[in-house]
C-alpha cells in the first residue's frame, strides 16, 4: 500500500481497512474467516494489532483481576488474544494472493517481530501516538505510515509527525480523524476534523471509526475522507471489548458498495449538459 496523494485521495478511490485487531480473540481459524469475510466485502487490506505484552503492560496491570475464557486475570487475557510467530506467518501466507494485510506495532520490539513479513505499511494507534521512540522505530523501517490521531491534541500530532517525517515531507503519511470509545457516541466524532487535519496538516486525511452504524462513514467519504477504517467482526455479539463498535460482514459490505456508489455519483463537479439530457430538451424544455 502507497499512501501519497498520488495513489491515496483527489480522484482515487477510497482506501477501505477492515480492522481485525483482536477480534479473532486468539483463535487463527477465527482470524482466517474474518480475512474471508473481508475479500467478500471487497475492501482493500485488513488489518492487526501486535503487542510485547511484558511491554505495553505492567507487572501490576497484567496482575489485575479479570475473567476471561483464557484465565483470571488480565495478563491471562492479553497473552491469550496475542499471536505469536507461527500464528502471523499463517496469516502471511492465507493472506497471500488474497488481500494486503498489515498491523499496528505498540511498542518497538513488535517493529522488529513485523519487519519478518513484506508488509507495505505501517500503523500507529491513538494510544500509541506519544510514544516517540516506538515512532522513531517506524520511522527506521522507511515505510508508509498510517496514524490514528483519537485523544490526540494538535501539537501531538505534529510532534509525532515531526519525528516520523523530520524533513517535513508528508507524502507518505495520512492521518485518521478517530474518536477513541468504544462504541462512540455521534455527537463526539467531529466529522469537521477531517477538514481540520487537512487544512493544518497538509497530509492525506481518512477516517477510523469506533461508532454504531454505517452512515456516518459514507458521511466521512462525503466530506473527503480518503481512507476508512473500520472493525470487522463475524458477530457483534461474540466475547471481546471490540466486538460492539465492529461491523458484521453484512454490514461492511453494504458500506463498501455505498462508497463505491458513493464514487460513482459524486462526478466531476463540472456544470454542463449531460449526452443524456439532450432528449430530455427536446420533449420537455421552451425557449422563447
Amino acid at each position: 500500500m502507497i499512501i501519497s496523494q498520488k495513489e491515496v485521495g483527489r480522484e482515487n478511490p477510497t482506501y477501505i481497512i477492515a480492522e481485525i485487531g483482536i477480534n479473532h480473540n486468539g483463535s487463527i481459524d477465527t482470524a482466517k474467516r474474518l480475512i474471508d469475510a473481508a475479500v467478500d466485502c471487497g475492501v482493500d487490506a485488513v488489518k492487526f494489532q501486535k503487542r510485547t505484552i511484558e511491554v505495553v503492560y505492567t507487572e501490576s496491570e497484567l496482575a489485575k483481576p479479570r475473567e476471561s475464557p483464557f484465565g483470571t486475570t488480565n495478563g491471562d487475557l492479553k497473552r491469550g488474544l496475542e499471536f505469536g510467530i507461527n500464528e502471523y506467518s499463517e496469516i502471511d501466507d492465507y493472506c497471500h494472493e488474497k488481500i494486503m494485510w498489515f498491523a499496528s506495532p505498540w511498542d518497538c520490539s513488535s517493529v522488529d517481530f513485523l519487519e519478518n513479513f513484506d508488509i507495505p505499511s505501517y500503523k500507529v494507534a491513538s494510544a500509541c501516538i506519544t510514544d516517540l521512540n516506538l515512532l522513531q522505530r517506524i520511522k527506521q523501517t522507511e515505510k508508509p505510515v498510517i496514524v490514528s490521531t483519537g485523544m490526540s491534541t494538535e501539537e501531538q500530532i505534529g510532534t509525532a509527525l515531526e519525528v516520523l517525517r523530520p524533513e517535513g515531507d508528508l507524502e507518505d503519511i495520512a492521518l485518521l480523524s478517530c474518536t477513541s470509545t468504544y462504541p462512540a457516541k455521534l455527537e463526539e466524532l467531529n466529522l469537521n476534523k477531517i477538514n481540520a487535519l487537512r487544512e493544518t496538516f497538509g497530509t492525506v486525511v481518512g477516517y477510523s471509526g469506533h461508532e454504531v452504524g454505517l452512515w456516518t462513514t459514507l458521511c466521512a467519504v462525503a466530506m473527503g475522507a480518503a481512507i476508512v477504517e473500520r472493525h470487522i467482526t463475524l458477530d457483534r455479539s461474540m466475547w471481546g471489548s471490540d466486538q460492539s463498535a465492529s461491523i458484521e460482514p453484512g454490514g461492511f459490505k453494504k458500506l463498501v458498495t455505498e462508497i463505491r456508489d458513493f464514487e460513482k455519483a459524486k462526478g466531476d463537479g463540472l456544470v454542463r449538459i449531460l449526452a443524456s439530457e439532450l432528449p430530455m430538451i427536446e420533449k420537455l424544455r421552451r425557449f422563447k
